[in-house]
């Protein structure tokens, strides 16, 4: 398994450099030759690599084929392109990739939606207002439409004394060997002085009890500006909307089970609305950070049960 991802690790980094190249020829072609520098590909952070002879199969750094990209694209594409509320059309496998790395496609009746990774090349899943989960005290939870979103609905959650939302996807769905982030995307849709803090926690649903998973939650503030250390900031999207992240998770085999991303606050007056798009799964470089895996999981419990017997 590993070195099937590290070859198509690398493989990645051949058709980009291709692409990018090609690019680059086009672009070039339609300018002066006087001109000294080359323009850079707009929205490809992929560096482009010196070596030209990386060798993949039957593919190089100079020639890639229709198999080449069809190898780029998710082993499970078709299976996700069928459960496309619009149908996927597309001439060759290249066009497909660009088209999932550029524009998300909604699956199941709209609930989540799904793209490609441009700087990666792997699974991005955003779970829509509809698909997330709301606690016992959502009362105020009303799905509505939303001009600028994506779904066709968002949740407004109006006035709550105690939040809480949840989102869940099965690991085996997501990219293995693959560090990944979890953001609430949402908006504040009224005038908002001192907004408390929230919290905000990752977990392996089959391995972890809410309890434990509280233990190590996050405080995030969902008004953007704040600063506070050790703490998660908003920030903005360029799509319009904003993001908190509400941790990381480190996805082995998908073989996990499902995990489970949670943002809550109880006892609390928030009085504003939160229009909450989703709940995006995406793949992250950070490694700076503890990620919540199935082995630190094992290992936090394990230490509990020990401390547990030394204190009978």
């Amino acid at each position: 398994m590993s070195n099937i991802y590290h070859n198509w690790e690398r493989l990645v980094e051949v058709v980009l450099r291709r692409e990018q190249l090609r690019q680059l020829a086009l672009i070039s072609s339609r300018e002066p030759s006087s001109c000294s520098e080359s323009p850079s590909i707009s929205g490809w952070s992929t560096p482009i690599y010196d070596d030209q002879n990386i060798q993949l199969g039957s593919s190089s750094s100079s020639t890639v084929d229709e198999t080449d990209w069809e190898r780029l694209l998710p082993p499970d594409y078709e299976d996700i392109i069928s459960r496309s509320v619009n149908p996927v059309a597309y001439a060759t496998k290249e066009d497909l990739y660009m088209s999932l790395c550029s524009s998300p496609i909604l699956l199941d009746e709209g609930q989540m939606s799904f793209h490609i990774d441009k700087t990666t090349g792997k699974k991005c899943y955003m779970i829509g207002a509809k698909g997330l989960k709301p606690g016992p005290f959502n009362y105020y939870r009303k799905l509505t439409p939303h001009a600028d979103s994506r779904f066709s609905m968002v949740a407004e959650h109006r006035d709550i004394w105690a939040l809480d939302i949840r989102g869940k996807i099965e690991t085996q769905m997501l990219s293995p060997k693959t560090r990944y982030a979890v953001y609430l995307v949402y908006r504040l849709e009224k005038d908002f002085v001192d907004l408390q803090p929230v919290k905000g926690i990752i977990k392996f649903v089959n391995l972890d009890e809410d309890h434990d998973a509280e233990r190590r939650a996050t405080t995030l503030h969902l008004q953007p500006g704040l600063v506070g250390k050790g703490q998660q900031i908003a920030v903005s999207r360029p799509d319009g909307w904003m993001e908190v992240q509400l941790g990381m998770f480190y996805n082995n085999l998908g073989y996990d089970g499902p995990v489970e991303a949670r943002l809550f606050k109880s006892s609390a007056q928030l009085n504003i609305v939160i229009v909450v798009e989703g709940i995006e799964f995406r793949p992250t470089s950070n490694a700076e950070i503890e990620f919540v895996s199935k082995e630190n999981v094992k290992n936090r419990r394990k230490g509990m049960f020990s401390k547990l017997r030394i204190s009978k």
